[in-house]
């Protein structure tokens, strides 16, 4: 609640996750579209800002506008995210950032912020944290577009369109693992389970590149606005309804779908 001398925690429901002030003194930095709420220093909180700010119009360029700001969280360290996320300290290995839902809520509620791992986020070349941000920024802005029915192939790989999209990078460069395989005679027929999206799972790097492909197809093929009818489509189908929606918005069935899609994999190794 907000008093004289600023905003106070009126009440609190445990959840098993830290709360970010559980972590230690939290700073904030407000950007145009954002909020940074960290343990570190001012700069990289800024930085973040910075990237947050520039993400948010790429966002609602694809996706339409939105009224909300973006909220963003930065640990201090792995250790301190995993208290926020309640996992294990390697849980997230190797994963930059994920979206959660604010705590207490049902575990239905759509993800509504991002917080980022702090040493795999470090890591990152400036354009691979501007797409992370910006990947994560969309699963935010499709949040009620998103069921439980939709396949992770289609939320993960319009996340990663958003994100790479202006960055002048070839498939070939967004898809480097997939490229590897591709040339050693390991290039997938199937788009890739949910399962292969979680952290830690064998191949991930490569699901996500599956899931790009797809969705840069989609937009390449059919157009920009076409991919996010899609999108949307989907969530409303309900559970299977991912073969009507795809008829409906795209004049083919999965199995033709994925024919196309294999075709282009495949065209890597070229």
């Amino acid at each position: 609640m907000r008093e004289e001398g600023g905003w106070r925690v009126a009440r609190e429901t445990p959840t098993g996750a830290a709360a970010p002030w559980d972590l230690g003194t939290v700073r904030a930095v407000e950007g145009a579209h954002s909020l940074v709420l960290g343990l570190g220093e001012g700069a990289e909180l800024t930085a973040l800002a910075g990237l947050a700010d520039r993400a948010v119009p790429a966002v609602e360029a694809v996706w339409g506008p939105s009224a909300t700001r973006l909220l963003l969280e930065l640990p201090l360290t792995e250790q301190q995210f995993a208290r926020r996320m309640d996992v294990s300290a390697d849980a997230y290995q190797g994963i930059a950032a994920v979206t959660l839902a604010v705590g207490g809520a049902p575990v239905h509620t759509p993800a509504d912020r991002i917080v980022v791992n702090p040493d795999a986020y470090r890591q990152l070349s400036d354009l691979g944290r501007r797409v992370v941000v910006t990947h994560e920024a969309t699963h935010v802005a499709t949040r009620a577009d998103t069921r439980s029915w939709t396949p992770l192939w289609l939320s993960e790989g319009v996340a990663d369109y958003t994100g790479y999209l202006g960055s002048g990078r070839t498939a070939r460069q967004v898809a480097p693992e997939l490229v590897k395989d591709v040339r050693a005679g390991r290039a997938p027929a199937a788009l890739p389970e949910d399962a292969a999206f979680t952290a830690g799972a064998e191949g991930i790097a490569q699901a996500y590149e599956q899931a790009w492909m797809a969705c840069d197809l989609i937009a390449r093929r059919y157009g920009q606005d076409r991919l996010v009818a899609f999108y949307r489509a989907v969530g409303a189908a309900g559970e299977g309804g991912l073969e009507r929606a795809m008829k409906a918005q795209l004049g083919l069935g999965p199995v033709e779908f994925t024919k196309a899609w294999a075709g282009e994999v495949a065209r890597l190794g070229g």
